[in-house]
């Protein structure tokens, strides 16, 4: 099975159009209309190993609280749609990633069930031109379409460029190991027989 999404949507504050293929080696075209969330797109794309493009369309004149919390929609439907029905899957996964100052312990839990649990005070309200509480907005989204259980606590961190890209690779290489298949799995990993 190729597990690999391709979606478009459109509202009347985003157009976006993404591809996603979980099994990829971490290739990505990357444009949002905000440069650093392209950067971290592309952080998660390359770190997760997926091959990702996105194209978003956004009321940017507004803000950028459409263009993120509808890409973080969108994406979070691609891994749910590339996903199937988990069979084989090692549904959990977790990792704790420095960068600099800053420490990020990401775990995910490919459930069917959405939770997020975010633990993460910024210093500054934006960097380049995200606004730093969009960080979170981000994240539910992507758990509340995928459900998905995300958790992601800042152990610790002083710069908030480099906590939010902590975050955005952590929960990259989390996902990279959910995802990931385990042949002693023949089916899905619950007692309950789906995910």
């Amino acid at each position: 099975m190729i597990r690999k999404a391709e979606l478009n949507r459109k509202t009347k504050e985003t157009d976006i159009s993404m591809n996603l293929f979980l099994d990829g080696s971490g290739k990505s075209e990357i444009e949002t209309g905000i440069g650093f969330f392209n950067h971290m797109l592309e952080g998660f794309a390359k770190h997760g190993f997926f091959d990702l493009t996105v194209s978003v369309d956004g009321d940017l004149d507004v803000d950028g609280h459409h263009t993120v919390e509808d890409t973080g929609i969108v994406l979070g439907t691609a891994i749910k749609k590339a996903l199937g029905d988990k069979t084989g899957i090692k549904r959990y996964g977790s990792f704790l990633l420095p960068m600099d100052d800053a420490l990020c312990l990401c775990a995910v839990d490919l459930c069917g069930r959405p939770y997020l649990g975010f633990t993460c005070e910024f210093p500054v309200e934006k960097v380049g031109d995200l606004d730093t509480e969009l960080v979170k907005e981000f994240f539910y989204a992507v758990s509340y379409s995928a459900g998905m259980n995300i958790h992601i606590k800042m152990l610790s961190g002083d710069n908030a460029h480099h906590m939010i890209e902590a975050m955005f690779k952590a929960f990259a290489k989390a996902l990279d190991e959910a995802v990931s298949k385990d042949e002693r799995i023949k089916d899905v990993l619950s007692t309950k027989g789906s995910l």
